[in-house]
């Protein structure tokens, strides 16, 4: 019965690490601009030269 007190404690503890993870992700602006990566590659306009054999 002591093991599963020992995992709850376990799952809770990895939990507040994940919450705080994304509480920083946050305040560091990583989800700011969600629309410009997803048509990232259609506006890309350069021509990749193909290797000469």
């Amino acid at each position: 019965m002591s093991i599963i007190y020992f995992l709850i404690g376990c799952s809770v503890f990895m939990a507040l690490i994940f919450l705080g993870a994304f509480f920083w992700a946050q305040r560091s602006g990583q989800n700011d601009d969600l629309y410009t990566p997803s048509i990232r590659m259609l506006l890309d306009d350069e021509d990749i030269p193909s290797p000469k054999k």
